[in-house]
């Protein structure tokens, strides 16, 4: 796709990359298929090519409307398109950009502009945790659109004390403590049980991904730089041979340093090495299974896996969690139809895009509901809190049933 960036952008870094990923843009309509906007709501401009042409039009140096905006806003950017584009075209960094570009030339409303700063500046904070206390609390008392997003408070169980050679570092992430306490010890616990030590770095903290896909994109850098300092004396010594990450919303933006600090002369080195060593939870399966293989009793029943699309579509890693689960004697199964298509969790977005992120849950249901489960897993912690508000079928991590079954063998 020929580009004429507008003077104003044709010496900026911003407006490069995105010249270079609309080259590779071919008009084939590929991605439209497995939009799941375009899937809803049959407009163009609500699928990725048409918001690729609107952000073409504004970097040629037509002005965005609202309209523009609200197109950008109703994107989960959860690049299924990416998947399926046959021409590699990097969906996601460039709608980061027109996002990025379009919210610094259109005004939002003030309540509009007061639930991004909530969001972006309430779920990164310390006192989200004891937000979360008293929400969980006052559970019965919340209206049904805030009940939803506070799931019921569950005990974390016991952290494993032995000690190993092999070490791992473990990001605990901004909500999941509060939120689902018991992923992140059941991850130690998974690890403790085939050899593997759970590090946490006590100064790591969010990702970055909220604030960066709320267009706070310098507070997100922010963070991803506080995470490679408190992870880079471990690193640099060699005590750690991985970074793990239990939550795939989290493992896509880590994995992701690289590119976002790829001009920071301070961090861009350092920013490769974190994500190099970067690996999903599930990456560590097929040595997991190979550890555990015979010496678990497996969950009864149907297990429905819903692969989130940051694990699926963003880091690329499908078919790893049902193959080494069922290898481990769990009955874990896809759904059958549309098990590449987005939950409607998508980080903030079904807070911010409520009626579209129900529509997208509930359909998503109806086709794990078909396999008549006695549990959905799914490996990050917005699907899950997403998925479960819409069903009284258990939804949960998938490493928390194996390390239940691990603790009943």
């Amino acid at each position: 796709m020929q580009t004429h960036l507008s003077d104003e952008f044709k010496d900026t870094a911003e407006g490069r990359e995105a010249e270079a990923i609309l080259r590779r843009c071919v008009h084939c309509g590929f991605c439209t298929a497995t939009c799941p906007t375009y899937q809803l709501l049959g407009d163009e401009l609500d699928g990725p090519r048409g918001r690729i042409y609107l952000i073409k039009q504004v970097l040629e140096g037509e002005a965005p409307t609202r309209q523009t905006q609200l197109h950008l806003d109703r994107c989960l950017t959860c690049r299924n398109c990416e998947t399926t584009c046959p021409s590699g075209v990097e969906y996601g960094h460039l709608v980061d950009i027109g996002r990025k570009i379009v919210d610094e030339k259109v005004g939002r409303g003030a309540g509009s502009a007061a639930l991004r700063w909530t969001l972006k500046e309430g779920l990164t904070s310390p006192a989200f945790g004891p937000a979360m206390k008293i929400g969980q609390a006052m559970r019965p008392l919340l209206p049904s659109a805030l009940k939803d997003k506070v799931p019921l408070a569950k005990a974390a169980g016991k952290w494993p004390a032995r000690a190993h050679e092999r070490k791992m570092l473990m990001l605990e992430g901004c909500v999941q403590p509060s939120m689902m306490p018991n992923i992140n010890s059941a991850t130690a616990r998974v690890l403790d049980a085939v050899g593997i030590q759970a590090v946490i770095a006590p100064k790591a903290g969010c990702c970055g991904a909220v604030k960066f896909h709320l267009n706070d994109q310098q507070g997100g850098l922010a963070q991803m730089r506080a995470n490679i300092d408190a992870w880079w004396p471990l690193v640099e010594r060699g005590e750690v041979e991985a970074i793990v990450m239990n939550a795939s919303g989290c493992g896509v933006t880590v994995k992701e340093y690289a590119h976002h600090l790829r001009h920071d002369a301070g961090y861009a080195d350092k920013a490769a090495r974190i994500s190099e060593l970067t690996r999903d939870l599930s990456e560590l399966l097929p040595e997991i299974a190979a550890s555990l293989r015979g010496k678990i009793g497996a969950a009864p029943g149907v297990l429905a896996f819903h692969p989130p699309c940051t694990l699926q579509h963003g880091q690329k890693l499908r078919g790893g969690v049902e193959v080494h689960m069922r290898d481990l004697g769990f009955d874990v199964r896809v759904a059958p139809n549309e098990s590449h298509l987005c939950c409607g969790s998508a980080g903030t977005y079904s807070v911010l895009q409520p009626a579209i992120a129900h529509q997208l849950r509930d359909r998503k249901l109806g086709h794990l509901g078909e396999m008549q489960p006695a549990a959905i897993i799914s490996a990050n912690v917005g699907c899950i809190t997403h998925l479960q508000s819409g069903t009284a079928t258990p939804v949960r991590h998938w490493v928390e049933v194996l390390d239940e079954a691990l603790a009943g063998s």
